[in-house]
């Protein structure tokens, strides 16, 4: 029998996916992924989310602000955010945090765009504090200030650090919070060792795993559309390190899923 696992962070609005989707939820039901969150990135993409969610069994959804599209996003994001969160299928606010990545090309422009990332972090966190939802964390160098945000709702929510790929040391930080990570395709990369070293740290009931679809394809597919399918494939190499078998790794990340996500 095939071990379940569920695919915990996918983008199945995205245009990548408009022209074969039931084809695409065919083989991850085919390759034992019974459960599929896909993650909103702004209001729009979050009523796409649902939308999807109502469609198809087994998806499910998480609505939210992406923190790198914070300059288009309304001054108070809350109104609308509640009215889409209390959908009985959406599962946690998400993916909200801090993305310092690509910052203004203006060097005067970064406080301010530091300070509207932070204004829509928390007030995402107070809504799923309110609602009693968890979060899904996206923090692209910006781990301490992300951490530095989350430290007032620590024992309102929990986050899942999605597309895990700091050290052990970081992972500890995350875990101090009562937080959880997630992991994805990267954990097959030839020079991820250190993505599977802190895969190795990390406690069986305390990560999950997840595509990050269309992004991040693991080996031996990288480079081209990822699926959710391909979880099967990010779940034999997380077994192997964590020196597992998929069935306990199965038990393990799906129990955790339906912890984190309640409603799942």
């Amino acid at each position: 029998m095939t071990p379940i696992f569920y695919d915990t962070h996918a983008h199945l609005d995205f245009p990548d996916f408009a022209s074969d989707l039931p084809d695409v939820l065919a083989r991850a039901q085919a390759a034992g992924i019974a459960k599929i969150i896909s993650i909103g990135t702004d209001l729009e993409s979050s009523r796409r989310a649902i939308a999807l969610a109502e469609r198809f069994p087994s998806v499910f959804a998480a609505v939210g602000w992406h923190p790198a599209h914070a300059g288009s996003a309304p001054a108070d994001l809350r109104p609308a955010l509640r009215q889409l969160a209390v959908h009985p299928k959406v599962v946690a606010i998400g993916e909200i945090g801090l993305d310092y990545h690509r910052p203004p090309p203006d060097p005067g422009g970064l406080a301010p765009y530091k300070a509207k990332q932070a204004e829509l972090f928390r007030q995402q966190m107070e809504v799923a504090a309110e609602l009693g939802l968890n979060c899904v964390i996206h923090q692209r160098d910006s781990f301490a200030d992300t951490l530095a945000q989350m430290q007032p709702f620590a024992g309102k929510l929990r986050g899942v650090f999605h597309c895990f790929s700091e050290s052990a040391e970081r992972l500890g930080q995350v875990l101090a919070l009562g937080s959880l990570v997630s992991y994805t395709g990267i954990l097959t990369f030839k020079n991820a060792a250190n993505v599977r070293e802190s895969l190795a740290a990390t406690p069986l009931d305390q990560f999950m795993l997840e595509t990050d679809c269309p992004f991040l394809a693991p080996v031996p597919w990288r480079g081209k559309r990822c699926e959710p399918a391909y979880v099967s494939e990010i779940s034999r190499l997380a077994a192997e390190v964590k020196k597992c078998s998929l069935e306990e790794l199965s038990a393990a990340t799906a129990a955790t899923a339906r912890h984190f996500f309640p409603k799942l």
